[in-house]
């Protein structure tokens, strides 16, 4: 099988592989292939699991990218992904790392592609199948549960300016699984919008994230006084961590869907 990442270039198993990983799921899903010595460097971000990544060198944030702390850490494969990071930056360090491995999961099923590319690359590949054969038996019965109201929800990602997110997103496609939907507020992927009573009268509810801004249950009660709708505080890993954190968000995504707005 070829192992082809995001924009299908072919990729050769690299047992010693030294990575960098810009992506902070991918390096708590590289640490629980049994990778975490192979990583020579993270960012900031990247805190799964901690007690792994705790002596893995820092190189800065998943935009402001120390690109000296990584020449100097001399990788051969650096991860990245294409809504986390920027272009130009990887661009830049393309110039010096032989390997740049891209990932853009979309959905909760393509969280099996991004493990077995891992472990294809990184040589790990019983390990990633172990882990596909957990996270496929959580998704399936995910799926064979009844299911319950179809709703709009209003799922935001930040406040000054108000985010939100579009339905051809990870997280859209985790709400998706249990019936839930996202209105379109434009064609970013990733909109910013204005109250109105007319977006108010549209959904059923709303969802604050707790990353990447740090929405408080305080948010949420004034927040839900304020648009007189259901206002509800979610996980924000459980709900946009692809790889290893994608098997308990998965879990999660259940109770949501138990509980409700």
């Amino acid at each position: 099988m070829k192992l082809l990442d995001a924009l299908g270039r072919e990729h050769q198993p690299a047992p010693d592989a030294r990575i960098v990983s810009l992506v902070p799921s991918i390096t708590e899903l590289l640490c629980d292939l049994g990778l975490a010595q192979q990583l020579a460097g993270r960012t900031g971000f990247c805190i799964h699991p901690a007690d792994m990544v705790a002596s893995i060198p820092k190189i800065g944030g998943t935009k402001d990218v120390n690109i000296h702390k990584i020449r100097a850490l001399a990788p051969t494969h650096l991860v990245v992904n294409i809504d986390e990071n920027e272009k130009p930056t990887v661009d830049a360090l393309a110039e010096f790392v032989p390997n740049i491995v891209v990932t853009h999961p979309l959905a909760p099923e393509d969280n099996l592609g991004l493990a077995r590319l891992m472990g294809g690359i990184f040589c790990a590949n019983d390990e990633a199948e172990a882990w596909c054969a957990a996270f496929a038996s959580e998704l399936a019965q995910l799926r064979a549960r009844p299911k319950g109201r179809a709703c709009t929800v209003l799922y935001c990602i930040w406040q000054d300016p108000w985010m939100s997110i579009s339905s051809d997103t990870y997280i859209a496609r985790m709400l998706a699984e249990i019936g839930w939907s996202v209105p379109q507020l434009g064609e970013a992927r990733y909109p910013r919008f204005d109250w109105s009573d007319e977006l108010v009268a549209g959904i059923d509810g709303v969802l604050l994230s707790t990353e990447p801004y740090r929405f408080t249950e305080t948010h949420a009660e004034a927040l839900e006084k304020q648009i007189g709708k259901p206002v509800r505080l979610v996980d924000g890993e459980m709900m946009s961590w692809y790889g290893s954190r994608a098997l308990a968000g998965v879990r999660y995504l259940r109770q949501l869907a138990q509980d409700g707005l």
